[in-house]
């Protein structure tokens, strides 16, 4: 009789390691990715919540600088108080020169709002013309 038998396989069947080497390294490819896009869409939460809120907020900042206009005072900054912290705005305005405007141009006040979050981590701004009232 000839010795060709092959031996009897193992009962016990299993994944060879380059099986498992290979499904692990996959696992870890797919939860690199979900981890991502996890973060991103988290980031774009908050920038989607500034982008929503920061314009509400500048049209309350540009109402605070309307009533220090009022006194003579057109620039100004703040924050928006423990509700929103965070949040801070920015206000500047100038007189507007202009010759076609001639003499109605007197009152006229360039005013330039921002609103940040953070720092600078986000900004939102914005440019009016408003027709100031004369002082006295």
């Amino acid at each position: 009789m000839t010795d060709n038998a092959r031996p009897e396989k193992s009962p016990c069947g299993g994944f060879t390691l380059l099986e498992v080497i290979v499904a692990v390294s996959i696992i870890g490819i797919v939860l690199v990715a979900v981890f991502r896009m996890q973060s991103q869409t988290i980031l774009m939460n908050q920038k989607a919540r500034f982008y929503t809120l920061a314009p509400l907020l500048a049209q309350q900042a540009l109402a605070k600088v309307s009533i220090r206009a009022e006194k003579g005072e057109i620039s100004g900054s703040g924050d928006f108080g423990e509700e929103l912290p965070g949040y801070a705005w920015q206000a500047s305005g100038e007189d507007v020169e202009s010759e076609a405007l001639g003499e109605a141009a007197e009152n006229l006040k360039q005013i330039d709002v921002t609103v940040s979050f953070n720092g600078d981590e986000m900004t939102y701004g914005f440019r009016t013309y408003r027709l100031m009232p004369e002082k006295g």
